[in-house]
Parts: structure tokens; C-alpha cells; sequence
């Protein structure tokens, strides 16, 4: 008497089921912070942002006065920002200056001058809040152009920050002759504002 098999030969096996996969939720995804050169209404809103705080430093410098030993204290913190500040755009300027004669790479010289924002921002900071206690004389015509020139130091150096994010794009080739053109005008800029400042700020001490 033959055995009965367990299973019937023409049983169908069911293939196994695909797991179930999570459904994302978009609380779930991580969303990407907005930067500040992400798009041009986030930098207009930081061009606008940075235009109402030297309005408003300007409208404290000259509603304030300072008393003779805060007046020197300021006066030292200015200086000294100018040095921070002013030193770095001349080395930011001279890694150009480098790739420009062919003695470093593009990468190079813009990684270096990338480490070099934070002591430029710091300095032009330093300038305006140690000038809010050195209380201008808005009346002086020179007085108002280096006011006006920091205030184009500042809008510069927010462009310039867009000017490296498109450089960086082209580091491994040769940048466009428009980039090449704006990255020229951007340091012309900054190099008459900074030297303007310089002079103005000599000549008005010595009157």
C-alpha cells in the first residue's frame, strides 16, 4: 500500500508579499534651511536688513554723545577694527592677485579668502558700533561721503558672497569673462571704499 504524500504535487505556491513600505509624511523629510544666497528675496531682504541697521547707527552716533573715556575707548575699538577689517580684504586680495599671476589655483585662493569673511565682517561691524560713540559731524560733506562709502562696503561685501558661491562653481575651469568682470569690479569697489574710509577718517582728525 503506497504511502500518501504530505503535500499535493499541484499545490500552487503564493509568492511572499513585498514589505510594506513607511509612508513619508513631510514632517518626516528634513527639510534644508534656507540660505541666504538660496534666492534673490533672501538677499534683498539682507541688503534691506543691513541698510536699516547704518540708518539706525547713524541716527545713534549722532543723537549720542559719549563721554571723553568712552570717546577713547571707541576710538581704539575703531581703529582697531580698521586693522582686522582692512588687513584681511589686502590678504583676500592678494590670493587673487596670486591665482590672477598663475602662482596658486583657483580652489586655492578661494578657500582662503573664504576663511577670511568672518575677520572682515567683524571689522566692518567694529567700525559702525564704535562710530555710533565717536558722534560724526553729518554736517561735514567728507563726514557724510565715508558714511555713505561704509554703507557701500557693506552692500559689496553681501554681493560678494553671492560672486564666491558662482566662483566656486567654475573652480575646476576657467571662470566666464562676465565673472571674471565682477569679480574686477567687486574688489575695485572695496579697495576705493576702504582707502576712501582710511583718508577721510586721517584728515577729519587732523581738523
Amino acid at each position: 500500500m503506497s504511502a500518501v504524500p504530505s503535500e499535493s504535487p499541484l499545490s500552487v505556491i503564493r509568492p511572499s508579499r513585498p514589505p510594506r513600505l513607511a509612508a513619508v509624511t513631510p514632517r518626516a523629510r528634513h527639510a534644508r534651511p534656507i540660505g541666504l544666497y538660496d534666492s534673490w528675496m533672501t538677499l534683498t531682504a539682507a541688503a534691506l536688513t543691513l541698510c536699516a541697521a547704518w540708518a539706525a547707527s547713524v541716527w545713534v552716533s549722532v543723537h549720542l554723545q559719549a563721554d571723553p573715556a568712552l570717546h577713547t575707548v571707541a576710538l581704539f575699538v575703531h581703529l582697531a577694527s580698521l586693522v582686522l577689517g582692512f588687513g584681511a580684504v589686502l590678504v583676500a586680495d592678494y590670493y587673487g592677485l596670486l591665482w590672477i599671476m598663475g602662482r596658486c589655483d583657483l580652489k586655492d585662493a578661494l578657500g582662503s579668502a573664504s576663511r577670511l569673511h568672518l575677520p572682515i565682517w567683524a571689522g566692518l561691524a567694529g567700525l559702525v558700533l564704535s562710530g555710533t560713540l565717536l558722534h560724526p559731524n553729518i554736517s561735514s560733506t567728507m563726514t557724510c561721503v565715508k558714511l555713505a562709502m561704509v554703507l557701500v562696503l557693506t552692500l559689496n561685501g553681501l554681493q560678494a558672497g553671492l560672486l564666491g558661491k558662482h566662483m566656486e562653481r567654475s573652480a575646476g575651469g576657467t571662470p566666464s569673462p562676465r565673472l571674471l568682470a565682477w569679480g574686477g569690479a567687486s574688489a575695485l569697489v572695496s579697495q576705493i571704499c576702504w582707502w576712501g574710509a582710511v583718508i577721510i577718517g586721517f584728515i577729519n582728525t587732523q581738523s
